[in-house]
């Protein structure tokens, strides 16, 4: 039987704009964000996560991150440190095959992950905690209202969106909550350089070794055309697949030239195809790209917040009354083209995030986490990784959760500790 459909005419002054009224808006999805929303919608809260991708997982999942890292302690009597969704994520990907511990990697354990298996996990998480997801939806403005912001404008394709929420954590990476509000916030004077990573399907013999691929890289990188001449192929040889982190591009904060990074970071990764192919024939010669990655970034702006985290605090390991979150993982600077400046920190060591890092100065009702805390670019390569993303990410959500309605700068940092001990470093 014919079939037909009835069309209407619409013109965009026709699509009202939806105004929401959660709880609390989380603006990024990455681990943070997540965290963030999870922990937050856990203890009651009516919870927005917004992201401009069209897909939840911020860089873990867009980025095809790959690897979990700032879970454990360092040296050889390693422990968890980062606790809360980082043990679903273990046990859940753990349990499917997903995840493989890798034991000596920079004196600490760190997890790889397959980056499809860690994209259904958010989705299946944010669906069970009933969060509501707001996707492809560019932030465009903030309205304060004195020291509160009062609401926060997105476009989206099927339209304009106002939220009016009475808390905000910024989980975005780059401050864009707290810059479109108006707030001061820090950016680096020299540039840090991001990576595009690829996943390679086809990979034989279980990769390259770590010691080959730096001496040949040292030796042929130029003939090539490397920017980068350090890096590491992670091979997952259940799947006969290998994630390849070496690259080295910059981010820079203006549209067109992010717009043209996305193309040179691809182009870096053929060239490294080429290199490991014909460098490393009896591993790679058969292997091709499965996925290319959005560019990674690793750090751009910064919150203005009550403390800001500096490098010295980080390596002497300074414990703060406020403290919220601790980590171990090395200083980790991506300042030059061609390497990366590591700074190990010690089998016992340990340093700690205060909460006066994730407070605005200016704003009552904001917050930050992950890798747009109130730090120095020092102190941030370190505690940009996923792990202490989620631990600042928890704590985050509990500053919300037991001071959203009023001045979060004025919470006490005790209210929010006893909600997040696993986080805190005790053995």
């Amino acid at each position: 039987m014919p079939i037909s459909i009835a069309t209407r005419e619409v013109r965009r002054g026709e699509r009202a704009e939806r105004v929401l009224r959660p709880d609390l808006l989380v603006l990024g999805s990455g681990m943070g964000g997540v965290s963030a929303a999870i922990e937050a919608r856990r203890a009651g809260l009516e919870v927005l996560i917004a992201d401009a991708a069209p897909q939840l997982g911020g860089q873990a999942v867009g980025a095809m991150v790959g690897t979990l890292c700032g879970l454990y302690s360092n040296g050889p009597r390693r422990r968890q440190i980062v606790h809360g969704v980082a043990d679903e994520i273990l046990a859940v990907l753990g349990a499917s095959g997903d995840l493989q511990a890798l034991d000596d990697r920079r004196n600490t354990r760190i997890f790889q992950y397959r980056v499809p298996a860690l994209a259904r996990w958010v989705e299946n998480a944010v669906l069970r905690e009933r969060i509501e997801p707001l996707l492809g939806a560019v932030l465009t403005g903030v309205r304060m209202e004195g020291e509160r912001i009062a609401e926060a404008r997105f476009v989206t394709r099927y339209g304009p969106v106002a939220v009016r929420a009475t808390a905000h954590v910024d989980a975005s990476g780059d401050a864009a909550l707290a810059l479109e509000a108006g707030l001061a916030v820090d950016e680096g004077a020299a540039p840090i350089y991001g990576t595009l990573m690829i996943t390679l399907e086809g990979v034989a013999n279980g990769g390259v070794e770590r010691a080959a691929l730096a001496a040949r890289l040292a030796e042929k990188g130029a003939q090539y055309g490397l920017a980068r001449r350090d890096g590491f192929v992670f091979s997952f040889p259940a799947a006969g697949e290998s994630l390849v982190n070496l690259t080295h591009l910059e981010t820079p904060l203006e549209p067109l030239a992010a717009s043209r990074a996305v193309l040179e970071g691809r182009a870096q990764a053929d060239r490294v195809v080429e290199f490991l192919r014909r460098e490393f024939p009896a591993e790679f010669a058969r292997a091709r790209v499965k996925a290319y990655g959005l560019p990674g970034i690793r750090q751009t702006r910064m919150l203005r917040g009550l403390h800001r985290l500096s490098g010295d605090e980080v390596r002497q390991g300074v414990r703060f009354a406020d403290a919220i979150a601790c980590g171990s993982w090395p200083i980790e600077l991506h300042a030059a083209p061609e390497s990366v400046h590591w700074e190990e920190l010690g089998d016992d060591h340990l340093h700690w995030v205060p909460l006066g890092s994730l407070v605005s100065r200016e704003a009552a009702n904001l917050a930050a986490c992950g890798r747009c805390i109130s730090a120095d670019p020092v102190a941030l390569a370190s505690v940009r990784v996923i792990g202490t993303c989620i631990a600042t990410g928890a704590a985050a959500a509990q500053l919300v959760a037991v001071g959203g309605n009023g001045d979060l700068r004025r919470t006490p940092a005790e209210r929010v500790q006893t909600r997040i001990k696993a986080n805190l470093g005790a053995a």
